[in-house]
C-alpha cells in the first residue's frame, strides 16, 4: 500500500503547526508536499518532512533522530535495515513541563510519527524507554519495523531526564502521564494513519523495552481495544505491594555503601551469576534508579535529595543518596502505597502479549519482574493470552554484550522473533512457542539470530 501521493526524494522539512497547510504553490512545486496537510489530532506544534530514507542510518547527523538517546541500547554489529522513503512527522502536543530540549523546543510530550512509503496496513506504537526521549528506540525498534512496512509513533512519555519526577503535582504525577500520552499518542497515530494512507490502521501493536514494556503492559490491561497485541521486552513491575523498583533497589543501594552482603542481594532477589555485572549498574544505574523513583513516589522520605534536581554534573546525577541505604518500602506511610497504586500493574491484560527477559538482568531481575507479572496474568485468568521467554544470558542493555561476549546475549533478536510470533498469532492464528527458558547458543551470530523453540 502507498501514500495517497507518490514521494519525491526530498530532505527539506515542511513546516505547519497543527492544523494549517502548504500553500498550492508548495504543493506544484513538491508532489510530497501535500503530505504536509496531515493534522496530528490534539498537537501543539508539528513539522512533516519527505525523506529519502528514515532509517538511522541515513538520519544520524540530521534533525531526523538523535544517536545520543538510542546509545548503548543495540549491540555492536546488530543489523539494521536502510533505504526506507516515507514521511516523517515530528512535534509534541500540549504541556507544562519542558524538560525536553530537543530540536531546541524546550517543551515534554514531544512523538515521532513515521509513515513508510510501502505501508503494510498496520502501525506500530512504543513510548521511550528508562527516561530517554522520543528516538531512543530508533535502532532496536524504528528501523526493523518501517522496513516492514510498518508505520511507527513513539514518544518521550511526557517527561524525561533524571530530573523527570519534577513534573507533575502529586507523587505518581510523572508515571502517570506516561501512560495518558501513549493512549494519546496511539489514538493520534491512528488519525494520521487515515489521513495518510485512506484508512485507519488495520492491525495496531504496542511494544516497548523497560518502561516502555511497562507501558505494554499498562496499555493492553487498560486500553485493550486500541491494540491487537504487544511485545514486552523487560517491563518495570510496580505493585502497590511489591514487589517494585522500592523494594529490592535499597538493598543495591545499601550492598553499594558496604552495609549489605552477597547474600542480602541474592535474598532480594538479584540472580545468582549476575556478580559480574554489579560493579556495572553500581556505578550507573542502581543510587540514580532508586533516588529518582523513590523521589516520584515518596518525595517526603528524603526532600533534600535529590532534591529539585538529581544534580548538575554526572556525577552527582549518578551518585545515590546516602539516606536510601535505608529506605523500607513496607514501613513507608498508606500515601505511598496510595502513589504506587495509581501506577501498578494488575495483569489484566485484555489482548495478546509476549514477553522476555533476560536471565542476568541485574536492574530489573527477573524474579522480581516478569516472573512475577506472569504469576499476576495467570492468577487473573489472562494466561491463554500471554507467554513468557527467559532468555539465558540476557541482561537489562544489550550494548553490554559488547564488553563480555562469552558470557551474554543481545536480546535484540529474540526480540524481533517474537514480534514476528505475536503478529502470526494475532493475524493467522498461529500460536506462538510455549513460555520458557531460550537457551543461549554456544555459536552462531548471537547479534543478529534468536530462535525462541
Amino acid at each position: 500500500m502507498h501514500l495517497r501521493r507518490p514521494l519525491t526524494l526530498l530532505s527539506a522539512v515542511l513546516l505547519s503547526t497543527a492544523g494549517v497547510s502548504a500553500s498550492a504553490a508548495a504543493d506544484a512545486a513538491h508532489p510530497c508536499a501535500g503530505q504536509a496537510h496531515i493534522a496530528v489530532p490534539g498537537a501543539e506544534l508539528q513539522t512533516t518532512a519527505c525523506l529519502p530514507d528514515m532509517t538511522t542510518a541515513a538520519t544520524a547527523g540530521t534533525a531526523y533522530t538523535d544517536p545520543a538517546d538510542w546509545a548503548s541500547l543495540a549491540a555492536k554489529g546488530t543489523k539494521n535495515p536502510t533505504g526506507v522513503p516515507g514521511i516523517q512527522v515530528d512535534g509534541y502536543f500540549p504541556d507544562s513541563s519542558h524538560l525536553n530540549k530537543t530540536h531546541g523546543w524546550n517543551h515534554d510530550s514531544q512523538f515521532v510519527i513515521r509513515l513508510p512509503e510501502h505501508w503494510n496496513g498496520r502501525l506500530v506504537v512504543t513510548g521511550a524507554p528508562g527516561t530517554r526521549k522520543q528516538y531512543s528506540l530508533d535502532t532496536l525498534i524504528s528501523d526493523w519495523v518501517i522496513a516492514r512496512g510498518y508505520a511507527f509513533a513513539s514518544i518521550d512519555k511526557g517527561n524525561s531526564g533524571p530530573d523527570f519526577y519534577t513534573d507533575g503535582k502529586r507523587p505518581g504525577d510523572a508515571i502517570a502521564e506516561w501512560n495518558r500520552r501513549t493512549t494519546e499518542l496511539t489514538r493520534a497515530a491512528k488519525t494520521v494513519v487515515r489521513q495518510a494512507y485512506g484508512h485507519q490502521p488495520r492491525r495496531t501493536y504496542m511494544t516497548g523495552i523497560s518502561n516502555g514494556g511497562y507501558l505494554t503492559r499498562w496499555q493492553l490491561e487498560n486500553h485493550p481495544e486500541l491494540y491487537d497485541g504487544g511485545v514486552d521486552w523487560e517491563g518495570t513491575l510496580w505493585t502497590p505491594d511489591g514487589p517494585n523498583l522500592l523494594t529490592y533497589l535499597p538493598t543495591a543501594v545499601a550492598y553499594q555503601a558496604g552495609r549489605a552482603a552477597h547474600d542480602d542481594m541474592l535474598a532480594a532477589g538479584f540472580a545468582p551469576g549476575t556478580e559480574f555485572l554489579w560493579p556495572y549498574h553500581q556505578a550507573a544505574y542502581w543510587g540514580l534508579t532508586q533516588k529518582v523513583y523513590r523521589a516520584e513516589v515518596d518525595p517526603s522520605y528524603d526532600p533534600k535529595c535529590p532534591g529539585a534536581s538529581a544534580g548538575s554534573t554526572t556525577v552527582e546525577i549518578l551518585a545515590p543518596c546516602a539516606s536510601d541505604a535505608s529506605y523500607d518500602y513496607a514501613s513507608r506511610p498508606l500515601s505511598v502505597r496510595r502513589a504506587v497504586e495509581r501506577i501498578s500493574l494488575t495483569g489484566r491484560i485484555g489482548k495478546p502479549m509476549l514477553t522476555l527477559h533476560g536471565s542476568l538482568d541485574a536492574l530489573l531481575p527477573i524474579a522480581t519482574d516478569s516472573d512475577v507479572y506472569t504469576r499476576m496474568i495467570d492468577d487473573s485468568h489472562r494466561g491463554r493470552l500471554h507467554r513468557s521467554y527467559t532468555i539465558e544470558g540476557g541482561t537489562h542493555v544489550d550494548g553490554l554484550y559488547d564488553t563480555y561476549p562469552q558470557r551474554l546475549r543481545p536480546i535484540l533478536p529474540c526480540y524481533r522473533s517474537a514480534f514476528g510470533a505475536l503478529t502470526d498469532w494475532v493475524e493467522h492464528r498461529a500460536a506462538p512457542p510455549t513460555s520458557g527458558v531460550v537457551p543461549r547458543p554456544a555459536s552462531g551470530d548471537l547479534v543478529n539470530s534468536c530462535a525462541l523453540q
